[in-house]
């Protein structure tokens, strides 16, 4: 070792050889012995070995340690390629040849890639989780499910497609939910409008979030609150079609009331909003307001004023009623007895035990019967009317032709003569019109099955009555014709010139009529059939001699025509007294 040290070429570098040579020139120089010498260098050796041995171990352990640094870093690339779900990585190398260091060289970049792109899935899993738990606890009502926690074992992307997909569709049942429940909200919101309820107090009793202040993506979409509002939803429409119905029924009970008194269009005009309802269905009622609580109170209130104002003016509009119905049998000719009606009508309402809208429908139906009838009636009647005015004008006619001044040039003699033409063509018709009613009345009557009577008269009775007296007059018409003929012979010459001329004793004269003049006594009126009294059972024959000298004047019967009148005076001849059938 000292030759060894000794050939150091370094100059004035301490070694071992140079300390060695020095301590043996101070052992020289002391004088130590070789035996000391050599347990000294003994000692020296063994502290030497000891420090190789100890920097030996060191460098044994730090390569056992860089073995297994090197090995973890094997695990950690497997296992983050393994959670990755990347077995092909580019940046891994493909193999372990070379010294320990060059292999952790080696393997590091891949590792610190795997690492940066672990720590990227993380996040992704990470946030598309927290999106997950999120809509979850929306969807249970914001009950949570504890922090979510990344399973780092398997970070693969199939894994986070599967959690994205997952995304997507509670993403696409949130939507759904919110959808519903806005409906559900604009449901609440329209029938709270309808209803007159408050929507604000009536929507935030579900969640508050169901506020009109909070977003649309803030609002509750739980289970419970679509529940609720589901619920909220179902009674609120079984509110709406209760008081519909309610509404309903007082506006009919209004309308009933109305029709009942005759009430102006003025003052059902102010209830105009309950009417408009009457007939529609719950879905058609939409306007704000129309059934609320206020409006069917106000209802009531007028139902129970009409109630009370009904009970005091049933009376007036029964009375009403009975005074239509009496008109239309008037108008139709039909004899009834009023008065017994009208008692038996107060004392329904005073009794009490009939129903005013029941009493009032009898009325109704009596009168839409009687117009039903009247209708039938009405040809007939149209042509009584014309047969009647027919006979005026033959009384007319009758009273004209006696009329010695009709010639006259006085004011209106024009008039009467055109009106006299236009009689004795009317006259002339009366035959057939009295003929074409009969016809028509039998018809009717038997279509019918009941007499045809004319103000309590059957209309039958009065034509044959009038036909046997209208023949009756044109027979007393011809027998005075010829009587007159007889009277107006001339005389002998011998007993004319014995005796003189004198006026005869059948034919007295009588003082002028003046037209339109009726004789009154034993001549006779001149009225036109209206109605004739027809009591078989009490008058008799005199009941139809009376009837006749309603129908017929007696002065009729002695009228002479015009041509007649025109040549000679007139004769006053006595009423023939008509003998009874």
């Amino acid at each position: 070792m000292a030759v060894t040290e000794a050939e150091n070429p370094l100059l004035g570098e301490v070694t071992c050889g140079t300390l060695l040579q020095k301590l043996q020139e101070i052992w020289d120089e002391v004088g130590e012995s070789d035996e000391e010498r050599d347990k000294l260098l003994l000692q020296i050796e063994e502290e030497c070995l000891n420090v190789y041995k100890h920097k030996v171990e060191l460098a044994a352990k730090s390569r056992a340690e860089l073995l297994q640094t090197l090995s973890d870093a094997n695990v950690e690339l497997s296992n983050l390629t393994t959670a990755l779900g990347d077995k092909s990585y580019i940046g891994i190398p493909d193999k372990t040849s070379g010294t320990i260091k060059e292999q952790l060289s080696a393997i590091a970049p891949a590792l610190e890639q795997l690492w940066q792109q672990k720590e990227e899935r993380v996040r992704e899993f990470s946030n598309v989780q927290s999106q997950i738990q999120k809509i979850c606890e929306e969807i249970a009502g914001g009950l949570s499910n504890g922090t979510h926690v990344v399973d780092e074992t398997d970070l693969s992307l199939k894994r986070l497609d599967d959690y994205k997909s997952k995304l997507q569709e509670l993403q696409k049942e949130k939507s759904d939910r919110l959808s519903k429940v806005l409906e559900f909200v604009s449901t609440v919101h329209d029938l709270c409008s309808v209803l007159g309820l408050d929507f604000l107090s009536t929507v935030t009793e579900v969640h508050p979030s169901l506020d009109e202040a909070n977003g649309v993506h803030a609002k509750s979409i739980s289970n419970e609150t679509l529940s609720k509002l589901a619920t909220t939803v179902l009674t609120l429409k079984e509110d709406k079609r209760q008081r519909l119905e309610k509404l309903q029924e007082l506006a009919t009970q209004l309308t009933e009331l109305w029709n009942l008194m005759d009430t102006p269009d003025e003052e059902r005009e102010l209830f105009d909003h309950v009417t408009c309802n009457i007939s529609a269905s719950v879905h058609q009622v939409t306007v704000s307001g129309a059934l609320a609580l206020d409006l069917i109170e106000q209802a009531e209130v007028e139902v129970d004023r009409l109630d009370k104002l009904k009970a005091s003016r049933m009376k007036e509009i029964a009375f009403k009623k009975q005074t239509e119905l009496e008109e239309i049998y008037a108008r139709a000719h039909i004899e009834i007895k009023p008065e017994v009606v009208r008692e038996r009508i107060m004392s329904l309402i005073d009794a009490g035990n009939t129903e005013p809208a029941e009493l009032l429908a009898e009325m109704d139906s009596q009168i839409a019967k009687a117009k039903e009838e009247a209708f039938s009636r009405k040809e007939i009647l149209d042509r009584v009317e014309k047969w009647m005015s027919a006979c005026e004008e033959e009384s007319w006619l009758e009273d004209y032709n006696r009329d010695q001044n009709r010639y006259s040039a006085s004011r209106g003699a024009h008039l009467n003569l055109k009106r006299a033409e236009k009689a004795r063509i009317l006259v002339s018709k009366i035959t057939a019109m009295v003929d074409t009613l009969v016809t028509k009345t039998r018809a009717w009557e038997e279509d019918n099955s009941m007499s045809f009577e004319y103000d309590g008269v059957p209309l039958l009775a009065m034509l044959d009555e009038y036909t046997m007296l209208r023949q009756e007059r044109e027979e007393e018409k011809r027998r005075l014709k010829e009587q007159k003929k007889q009277q107006e012979q001339p005389p002998h010459t011998d007993q004319d010139s014995a005796f003189g001329s004198r006026p005869s004793p059948g034919r007295p004269v009588s003082a002028k009529k003046p037209v339109g003049a009726r004789a009154n006594g034993g001549g006779g009126s001149n009225e036109t059939p209206r109605r004739l009294s027809m009591n078989s059972n009490q008058n008799g024959s005199k009941s139809k001699r009376d009837s006749l000298n309603k129908l017929t004047s007696p002065s009729k019967l002695v009228a002479v025509s015009t041509e007649e009148a025109s040549s000679s005076p007139p004769v006053s001849c006595p009423d023939p007294v008509l003998a009874s059938p």
